[in-house]
């Protein structure tokens, strides 16, 4: 004869199951709200970053264009903006190829979550 006190009883068990599985999806949760606030930090951190960027570095790149053609002889004037046009496209150039490098190079958004559900998933499937 069994008694309930010697076994919990399959309520008890489906109930703790239950929990432990909520309690493992609130962890999982709560992973995900912390690296989505931190990618939005970073990414609002980066469009801040390339705006000033962008921005000084085009006023110093006008500033110094017309300062040296101005400077210059009146009949080699169009030739150094050329050379300049060219110098400016070859630096876009790179820096496109660079920040193209970055975007590609910087993993995947999300990967800590990602990577805890797989776990779950893979101890669950083995506790079978």
């Amino acid at each position: 004869m069994h008694s309930e006190s010697q076994s919990p009883g399959l309520f008890y068990s489906l109930r703790k199951f239950l929990d432990t599985g909520m309690g493992a999806l609130h962890n999982r949760v709560e992973l995900f709200a912390v690296e989505m606030r931190e990618e939005k930090q970073n990414l609002l951190e980066l469009i801040v970053l390339v705006s000033l960027a962008l921005f000084l570095g085009m006023m110093a790149m006008i500033v110094i264009t017309a300062t040296v053609i101005l400077v210059v002889e009146p009949e080699k004037r169009l030739l150094v903006a050329g050379i300049f046009c060219v110098l400016y496209m070859a630096g876009a150039l790179v820096a496109f190829a660079k920040a193209k490098a970055r975007l590609k190079g910087s993993g995947f958004p999300f990967a800590e979550t990602v990577s805890e559900m797989r776990k779950d998933r893979e101890c669950l499937q083995n506790t079978k």
